[in-house]
């Protein structure tokens, strides 16, 4: 069932629910792309009401600011508030994992649970990103030519943005032989990546981990956190290491032959995982 959101400066949000039972929410990855997470909201609808949105100035939603972290959050209790019910349990992948935990911290009495997955910690330097860059370029091997001429160029049409997104996508799975595929499906349909909402975003939670002491918010954190890894995941994943440390009631999952979206190589583990952590 599709569904309209209005924030609370009157930004229309898309928003989807499936299935039944407690709510769980998904925020998908970015900042600045859509929600491409429906086939792993598929694998909790039997069990979970879920709920997938896209966030402001992406895919379905209305393409307007104002961007940053705060809003994000604002937006986020909006769906919450308006389709969720009074607590659900948020699941955020990538960017998404650092927004639903922003969002649990700042209102942990309207969170169940908090399932983050493949997200990049709370360290003030990010120093992650040097890794993350060799290691695309490593995992990219023969489409790295084609990568990097997309990259450098000054204009792209649409078929030419798609294809860069799509190469770029593929290194994040650990088998190449399926990688390609794995990252067209997520590029279908393709709605288009707001660079603007990225950057804008990207450039405020630099500014909020540099100048916020988050690892002292997550240690009052109460709420049960399960916290999901792929070994293959092309950014370091000790960059989650003091986020672990911080929270209180953590559990980690690391997958083994998984990339960034482990769900997609490891679906087994990865579902049960979940759906004992939620139940």
């Amino acid at each position: 069932m599709k569904l309209d959101v209005l924030a609370d400066d009157g930004c229309q949000l898309w928003t989807e629910q499936a299935g039944q039972g407690h709510p769980l929410v998904f925020c998908h990855g970015g900042p600045g792309i859509w929600d491409t997470l429906d086939d792993l909201a598929a694998m909790f609808a039997g069990s979970s009401r879920t709920i997938r949105w896209d966030q402001r100035g992406c895919g379905r939603s209305q393409r307007r600011g104002p961007y940053s972290v705060a809003r994000s959050i604002s937006d986020l209790d909006a769906v919450r508030d308006q389709i969720a019910g009074p607590r659900a349990a948020l699941l955020g992948h990538s960017w998404g994992a650092y927004l639903a935990l922003r969002y649990a911290i700042e209102h942990p009495d309207r969170v169940s649970h908090l399932i983050y997955v493949s997200g990049t910690g709370i360290d003030r330097d990010r120093g992650w990103h040097p890794g993350y860059h060799r290691n695309l370029r490593a995992r990219l091997g023969n489409h790295l030519s084609r990568w990097e001429t997309l990259e450098a160029a000054r204009a792209r049409t649409d078929d030419e943005e798609r294809e860069l997104a799509v190469l770029q996508w593929s290194a994040d799975f650990a088998d190449p032989s399926t990688a390609i595929e794995h990252a067209e499906q997520m590029a279908t349909p393709w709605l288009g990546i707001n660079y603007d909402c990225n950057a804008v975003i990207g450039a405020d939670a630099k500014h909020e981990l540099s100048t916020t002491d988050l690892a002292a918010q997550c240690q009052a954190l109460a709420i049960p956190v399960l916290i999901v890894d792929g070994t293959a995941d092309i950014r370091p994943r000790s960059a989650v290491d003091s986020l672990h440390k911080a929270l209180p009631n953590a559990q980690r999952l690391t997958l083994p032959n998984a990339g960034h979206l482990p769900w997609t190589e490891q679906p087994k583990a990865f579902h049960q995982a979940v759906t004992t952590f939620l139940t």
